[in-house]
This record gives C-alpha cells, structure tokens and sequence, in this order.
C-alpha cells in the first residue's frame, strides 16, 4: 500500500499556522500517470527532462463518513442496514455497518491512491451503544485511530458530557471520576484533530478546539474547516454547552477560508455538522436528477449556495441520510455536497483534482460521479485489529452488558421506524408512565417522549449468547444511552397543545419531530394543513376526554425535552417539578415487568396518533 501522510509518533500530518505552510511547501513529486506533463508546449517533442516532470494535476481521494455514534459492532435491527435501488427500480434492504467491516473498506479504498485523505462529519461519540457510551466513548476514539482518520468536525452529540469531557477525547488523560478502566493503561485521546470553528467560550471570545487544519502530503495541501449546527444548544442539554456560544455555519467557515487563503491554502473543504433529506431513502439515489441538488431539501442546501466559492467540496451530517450531490456555489458553479448516513454503514468516496501550479482544486466539470457513497458491506473480511479491540471491552463490559432485562416477541422498530409514532416510542413512553405514576414518584398522567432519544431498534436477533428474544441490559442501552432523569411537570391543557403544534411548527416545520406519546393519550395530525394547523386541536384527548386548556395535567418527560430541548420551549414554563429515576431505569423496569421467557412483549400497534394525509 502506497505511504500515508505523516502519522503522530513521527512528525504531525495535520496543523494549523504559517509555520506548518512554510514548512511543508515544495514541489509536488508525484505524477498523475493519465495527465498532460508539467507546462510542456503540445507543439514540441516531449523531451526527456518532460517525462519526469510532474502532472500539473493530481487525484486526491477523499474518503468520509458521519454520525457513527460509538457504533464499534454492527448496529441491531434496521439501524444496520442501508436501503439499495436495483436497476429494476425496485429496492433491496442491505446489512450494513460495523468497525471490522468500515477498517476493511476504507483500507481497501485507499490501496493504489498516493493522496488519500480521510475526514469525518461529526458525531463520532455520544448516544453510542453501551460498548462505547459505558466506558465514556475512549473505545470508539481509540478505534478512529487505527482507523487512519485525519480530521473531523464536531457534531452536537460531541458535547453531550460538555466541553471539558470533549477536550479529554482530544488530548487524552483517564476520565476524572470514573478514572483508567485498564490497569495500566492511560487513554490516549484523538490522534486527529476536532475543529469546531463556530464554538467559542462565552467569556473570552476565543474557539473551543481548532477552527481549521491543514493536510498535507508530497507538497499538496488541503485546509478543512469543522463547524456544528448553530442550534447545537437545543438539542444538547443545558450542562453539556455551558459556558459556549454557537455562531452561524455559512458567517463562520467563509471566514477561515478567507484566512486559511490568506496564508496560501486555497484548496479547502468544510466538514459541516449539518446535513439534507434527499427525496429517497435509497444510499444509491441520483439526488442531482433532473437537475443539480434538486433532490434534496433541508438546511444544508441553504448553506451550500451561502458557503463562499473558496470552498471546494462540502462533507456534511447530522440527519442521518445518504446522499452525494452537487449544489451551486454562490458564483454558480457546481460543488460537490456528501453525507454518508450513520453508523458507519456507508462511506464516501470523493476525488478532488487538485492543481499543481494554483494550489486549487479544479471544479469546472464537477458532476455526480466525482463522489459516490459505498456500502460497508458485512459480505468481507473483518479488520483483525478492530475485532481485537472489540474483544478488549467486551470483556470489560461484559458483567454489566449481557444481564437479561425482558424479552420481546419480535423486532420492535424505534429508530428504524419510518411512520411518525414507532412500536419503540410506545413502549418507551408507557414504561416512563408506569415509573411516574405513582403518587410519590410523581403522579403522572401521561408521558412524552422525544424521537430523536430512540437511537436504535429493539433487536430479536441475539446480539451475543442469550439467545433470540431475550432483552439485553446493553441492548436497552442502545435504545436509551442517554440516562436522562425523568421529570414529572405540571403543563396546563392550553400548553400541552401548544407543544404538540411546535412538533410541527417553528423550528421544527420543515423536519417534524413527533413526541411519542403513553397510552390512553390520543389526538390526529392533518398532514394537508401547515405549520401548527396539522394538529386537530378538538381531537386531543386523554383516555378518552378532551384536553381542558385550563385542567393542569401532570406531564413526564425526561430533562431534556424539560428544558425546552429539540424545539419545544412550552416545556420550560411546567411548574412543580419532580425529579424521578432515569429513562433507561425506567425503560428496563417496564421491559422485566412486561414480559417473559414464556410470555415475550409483542411489538405494539402504533396507534394513538391518527395521521390524516
């Protein structure tokens, strides 16, 4: 396999500053076999002095991935698997996913490339599975590492722990109450770099982590700038972002890219923690057909045509979706836009041509087939050295890991649900209402709960030795790795319609985000009106009866959605809040309390909301 650039223990592949520029500036060495030579004049012989002259150009690989979310086996149920179109038209479910398999992939890709770069979109940690989320997310940095990635950016999940906990992934040091979990042995932090260019701490003005780096590689330099939403703090709770300001994406990656010009790199690419919804769900989908980025919506095509024409390539995430398209630059000119799902199910590969004489990237032709994403299939060899350290904290989270917590009689979709109310929410919110109804733990009457929480499905496949069925505590992690306390708030009716419109209103029009709601508590959502109007105010009711507005109900919900997160400030105005155990508390209690070996929880019918289309 040809060199990679430089890895730490030798000198830094990636930097920052004029320092590193000047140091690594230099004459290209390496020749594009299949371009023209040098500046040669076509009318004249080549001499021999022209056939070891550099191309002008080389092919630089660009090789991305987003959203794995701790994800070191492959994921449970569909969340670990990719929807394929076939050349019938008709589509095809692919298992997907897995480090062993995503090492594999990306090493395979990178043979025969001499420039091979690879860069993330962010959420590499947070909400991850209890194999990573257990051990405070040090195995997936460790697995990034063997994995060769150069740079990422943050995502929000990144400060799920708060900014203090983010610095410690990045340089490394044991965590400050749970201490070293292998005796030893000290965690060793990133060997990349996390940018977040858009993060700066409120009182000193200054960024969080590093705006920008610079990769550089036989006299070729590529700058990336990493920023994050800028709604990062209502979807992250309030402790994880103290203390930090989150600015504008498109204000802030124009600005590094003017200075990161300024010293000299004008081939640079954004890796941007916010992402699109192609039209399909398919990984392969032509989202430039009929014509460029018209298939896709959402946030990060407003940004794309906002980011300056000093960008040349966009690496984007956060939604979760697969797409490879173009988007024009704010001076018309087609820019490549990728996001490779999550999970590491897929990967990205992108060739960038870079101009030897400019420094620059050459975009005149950029169409669709200048970057593609790739399944991770699990059809492969597995990377040894990943299943080694899967081995390694396995055994270490083994005795909390495999303890039976219920058992189901089938898969119950969550995350991989695609209908507004999933079987998963249902069971979530009911076990939420069952812990908090009680008089002294809070006497809750209904219980919400938001989607975004549910990160995985509830398996019926064994994920180890307990056998198909059987709940395992580090399944039900997977479901619920947050360990948000639950909160028992008073809402007034007036408020509880309120929050059921800002699902689908404010910020959250354009992309809902449906509570999941306990049983008895019912209502229809009109999907022919807009904004608030899609909720049928008269038809919201409890077991039954139609919501007061001026009744006080008691509402449990976890101190996320409390604190006003994902888009529903109503909830920050409860009154007379209780504190209650944790959602994965409950959620295991109600699992053991539900079912058995003889008698398994069947997934439910996912009818409390009515949807009108």
């Amino acid at each position: 396999m040809p060199a990679r650039p430089q890895r730490r223990g030798a000198a830094r592949r990636l930097a920052t500053g004029v320092a590193v520029l000047a140091a690594t500036a230099g004459i290209l060495s390496a020749a594009n076999p299949g371009a023209q030579a040098g500046t040669a004049d076509k009318h004249r012989p080549v001499s021999a002095a022209d056939k070891h002259r550099p191309a002008r150009t080389v092919d630089v690989q660009l090789l991305s991935f987003n959203d794995l979310h701790g994800n070191l086996e492959p994921p449970q149920g569909s969340s670990g698997t990719v929807t394929e179109t076939q050349a019938d038209g008709t589509t095809k479910s692919v298992p997907a996913g897995g480090v062993e398999y995503l090492a594999t992939s990306l090493r395979k890709a990178r043979a025969g490339h001499q420039y091979s770069v690879t860069a993330a979109g962010g959420d590499m940690i947070g909400a991850s599975p209890l194999l990573s989320g257990l051990f405070h997310d040090e195995p997936t940095i460790e697995a990034l590492n063997k994995l060769d990635l150069d740079v990422t950016s943050v995502g929000n999940h990144e400060f799920d722990e708060g900014a203090t906990e983010l610095a410690r992934m990045q340089n490394g040091g044991c965590h400050p109450k749970d201490g070293c979990y292998e005796k030893g042995k000290t965690f060793q932090g990133a060997d990349f770099p996390y940018l977040a260019a858009n993060v700066t701490d409120e009182k000193t003005g200054k960024p969080l982590l590093k705006p920008y780096t610079v990769w550089t590689h036989k006299g070729v330099r590529i700058g990336f700038i990493g920023v994050t939403l800028e709604g990062t703090p209502d979807i992250v709770t309030a402790e994880g972002v103290k203390g930090l300001k989150f600015h504008d994406e498109v204000e802030t990656i124009n600005k590094y890219a003017k200075e990161l010009q300024r010293k000299g790199v004008k081939s640079i690419v954004a890796l941007i923690h916010e992402g699109g919804l192609p039209a399909s769900s398919s990984y392969n989908y032509d989202c430039d057909s009929p014509g460029a980025g018209n298939g896709i919506s959402g946030p990060i095509v407003d940004i794309a045509k906002h980011v300056t024409p000093k960008v040349d390539a966009l690496v984007t995430g956060h939604t979760h979706q697969a797409y490879a398209c173009t988007v024009p630059d704010p001076s018309g000119t087609p820019r490549t836009v990728t996001s490779a799902a999550s999970f590491g199910r897929l990967y990205t590969d992108t060739t960038l041509t870079y101009d030897r004489r400019t420094g620059d990237i050459v975009r005149t032709s950029v169409k669709g087939a200048n970057a593609a994403n790739h399944v991770v299939n699990r059809d492969q060899p597995k990377a040894p050295d990943m299943t080694s350290l899967i081995a390694r904290w396995n055994k270490l989270a083994a005795p909390v890991a495999g303890k039976p917590v219920g058992h189901v009689s089938a898969e119950i979709p969550g995350r991989g649900s695609g209908a507004y109310e999933s079987p998963l929410g249902d069971v979530i919110s009911d076990g939420q209402l069952e812990a908090l109804s009680p008089t002294d733990k809070g006497g809750a009457q209904l219980a919400l709960m938001n989607p975004g929480g549910i990160r995985s499905d509830l398996a019926y496949k064994a994920s180890g030795s307990e056998g198909d069925g059987v709940v395992t505590y580090g399944e039900a992690f997977t479901v619920q790795p947050f360990t948000n306390m639950m909160n028992v708030v008073d809402l007034t009716g007036a408020q509880l319609i309120t929050a059921l419109q800002q699902q689908v209103s404010g910020s959250n029009e354009a992309s809902p985000k449906i509570l999941q709601v306990s049983r008895g508590f019912t209502y229809t959502l009109d999907l022919t009106q807009s904004g608030k109007d899609r909720v049928v105010t008269d038809s919201v009711k409890l077991n039954g009866e139609p919501i007061d507005p001026a009744k006080t109900y008691r509402v449990a919900m976890n101190e996320f959605l409390a604190g006003g997160g994902d888009g529903f400030p109503v909830f920050k105005d409860g009154k007379n809040k209780l504190v209650g155990a944790s959602d994965l508390d409950a959620f295991t209690a109600y699992l053991g309390a539900h079912s058995s070996a003889s008698s398994p929880l069947s997934p439910p019918p996912a009818d409390r909301i009515t949807i009108k289309k």
